[in-house]
């Protein structure tokens, strides 16, 4: 009889996976198999139900732990931006690269992961490697010379910047020119490359260079903001040795 019921054919019953032991589940275990998850299928795939099948534990028993998916992906993402996002450049040795460094790395951490950019564009996000970072950004900021006010203000700039760039560089990532595609379109999709988006990033750290030398204190009303008058774009500041965004000189092809 058991040969008959082993033979070729036979359905075979899954083997329920082993329930954890009882008092065995922790936050970071939680976290650790989201984490499993998302980097074998994706966070779309991660939810409290399959979670707790990989874990062997009843859904409710998660809810000890994490409050919802988008708490357990927002503790997901914080791991994964806590080991990339600082840069090899030392603060000390420039605001300039150490900043260019720093978005440049975000960029490419929101593109690579996209659960990290699922969650950057759900909402504010507030975690211990995500304020870790802005704290650091604000004061390459403040070295700038601007004031706790204009670096805020800079900060929303570089952030919003890099995470716009990022999603549109994602979500054009599969684009392939169609036989008979304008060159329009082809010089347009040349927007959304990362040489593209260092060169974009100067714009952005020249405008902050040019703010903190024409004295970032000085009253701007949020309506309109005024050129720098003639003469002191620059302002005297160190134009000759300023590191590019790609860690060359200013007049490098970015990489």
């Amino acid at each position: 009889m058991a040969a008959r019921d082993n033979a070729v054919g036979t359905p075979q019953r899954e083997v329920p996976k082993k329930r954890a032991a009882w008092g065995s589940v922790t936050r970071e275990l939680v976290v650790g198999t989201a984490l499993r998850i998302v980097a074998d299928a994706g966070y779309e795939q991660l939810t409290i139900r399959s979670l707790a099948s990989e874990m062997g534990v009843a859904p409710m028993t998660l809810y000890h732990h994490v409050s919802s998916k988008d708490d357990l992906l927002d503790e997901v993402v914080d791991h994964l931006l806590g080991e990339v996002w600082r840069p090899a450049a030392r603060i000390e040795k420039g605001w300039w690269a150490w900043l260019a460094e720093a978005a440049e790395r975000f960029r490419q951490f929101l593109v690579d992961q996209p659960a990290a950019l699922h969650v950057y564009l759900s909402h504010p996000v507030v975690s211990p490697a995500a304020l870790a970072r802005m704290d650091e950004m604000l004061r390459a900021l403040r070295m700038s010379g601007l004031d706790e006010h204009e670096a805020r203000r800079a900060y929303a700039a570089l952030h919003s910047y890099t995470i716009g760039f990022a999603a549109l560089q994602a979500s054009r990532a599969g684009w392939r020119p169609a036989p008979g595609t304008k060159p329009i379109a082809h010089q347009l999709a040349a927007y959304t490359t990362p040489r593209q988006f260092k060169e974009g990033l100067r714009y952005v750290l020249e405008g902050i260079e040019r703010r903190a030398s024409a004295g970032a204190g000085s009253p701007v009303g949020d309506a309109a903001v005024p050129r720098a008058p003639a003469g002191q774009d620059g302002a005297g500041g160190p134009e000759q040795s300023r590191p590019e965004p790609n860690g060359g000189r200013r007049d490098a092809a970015s990489g």
